[in-house]
C-alpha cells in the first residue's frame, strides 16, 4: 500500500509515519509542500500521486485563534480537503480525513451519534463542518473520522501542557463541567491504517464514524489521571473549577462524548481505554526528559 499523508509535523502526522504497517509506501507532505491555505496546490499533489489512498490529517486547530482568523481556517479546514477529495474522486482513490466533536453544541448527556443534528458552537467547528459536507458532496469513497481530545507526546496538547504546568505550581484550576473522551493520536492513527487497509482490499464503506477513547471524563478527572501517571516530585492540587470561571474567545461543547459503535460494526475497530495510551505517552515523554 502507498498512502499520501498531508500534515506529517502534527500529533497524527507523526503518529502515523510511526504507526505505518509494515510494507506501506509513506509520502508524508509537510507545510513546505503542501500549503493548506492554497486549495490548488493541495488538488495537484493528488493529482500526481500514484498512492493507493490519501489521509489529510492536517487541520487549523487553534479553537480560539479561529474566531478572528475565519478566512485561515476555512481555508485550510473546508476549502483545501475539498479540492483534494474532488481529484480523490476523480482519480477513484479513497480519501480518509479527521475531524471534530466540536461540530455539535455539546448539549445532552448522551455520546453523541454519527447522525444527531450538528451545531458548532464556533468558528473552528463551523469550518469543520462545512469540510465534511463538501468531502461527502465530492462523491467519491471517503471517511470522516470525528474525534476528541487528542494527545499524544508530541506537538502542544492537554498532557503535555499539565505536566509542563503541574511542575510549576502547587495548585491548578481545571475545569470539570465539560465532558469527553480524550484520544492518543496513535490510536487515531492505527484506526486510519485500519480503514486504509480495508480499502485497499475492496471493504471499505464511505461515511462519518465516530472514534475518541473510553471511557469519558471532564478535565479535571483527565488532569487527575495525568498526574497520578506521572513522576513528579511533587503533584499539584487540582482544583475543579466551572467553564465560566475559564472564559476563552470560543465556546467549548460540555459534552463530547461520542458513540463509537459504528466504527465497531464497519470496520471491527473497537473504543480505545485512553488510561492504557496515557501510560504509554507519559513514559515516552519521561524517558525522553
Amino acid at each position: 500500500m502507498k498512502a499520501l499523508v498531508f500534515g506529517t509535523t502534527g500529533q497524527l502526522g507523526t503518529e502515523l509515519a510511526r504507526r505505518a504497517p509494515r510494507g506501506t509506501a509513506l509520502i508524508a507532505l509537510g507545510r513546505e509542500v503542501a500549503d493548506l491555505t492554497n486549495a490548488a496546490t493541495c488538488a495537484g499533489l493528488v493529482a500526481s500521486t500514484d498512492a493507493d489512498v490519501v489521509i489529510n490529517a492536517a487541520a487549523y486547530t487553534a479553537v480560539d485563534a479561529a474566531e478572528s482568523d475565519r478566512e485561515t481556517a476555512g481555508l485550510v479546514n473546508a476549502t483545501a480537503p475539498c479540492a483534494m477529495a474532488e481529484v480523490a474522486a476523480q482519480r477513484g482513490i479513497p480519501f480518509l480525513h479527521v475531524s471534530t466533536d466540536y461540530v455539535f453544541d455539546g448539549t445532552g448527556t448522551r455520546p453523541w451519534r454519527e447522525d444527531d443534528p450538528v451545531a458548532p458552537l464556533g468558528v473552528y467547528g463551523q469550518t469543520k463542518l462545512d469540510g465534511e459536507r463538501l468531502i461527502a458532496a465530492a462523491g467519491g469513497d471517503h471517511v470522516i473520522l470525528r474525534t476528541s481530545w487528542v494527545f499524544s507526546a508530541h506537538g502542544k496538547n492537554f498532557v503535555k501542557t499539565m505536566l509542563r504546568v503541574g511542575a510549576e505550581r502547587d495548585t491548578l484550576s481545571v475545569v470539570d463541567d465539560q465532558r469527553g473522551g480524550p484520544t492518543a493520536a496513535a490510536d487515531i492513527a492505527d484506526a486510519l491504517w485500519t480503514i486504509a487497509r480495508a480499502f485497499g482490499e475492496g471493504k471499505g464503506q464511505s461515511g462519518i464514524f465516530h472514534f475518541a477513547g473510553a471511557p469519558a471524563v471532564c478535565w479535571a478527572d483527565f488532569a487527575e489521571a495525568i498526574f497520578s501517571r506521572a513522576s513528579l516530585p511533587r503533584k499539584p492540587e487540582i482544583k475543579r473549577i466551572p467553564t465560566s470561571d475559564y472564559p476563552t474567545p470560543a465556546k467549548r461543547p460540555a459534552n463530547s462524548a461520542l458513540d463509537c459503535s459504528r466504527i465497531r460494526g464497519a470496520y471491527g475497530i473497537d473504543q480505545p481505554d485512553w488510561r492504557i495510551a496515557l501510560a504509554e505517552v507519559i513514559k515516552e515523554l519521561e524517558t525522553a526528559g
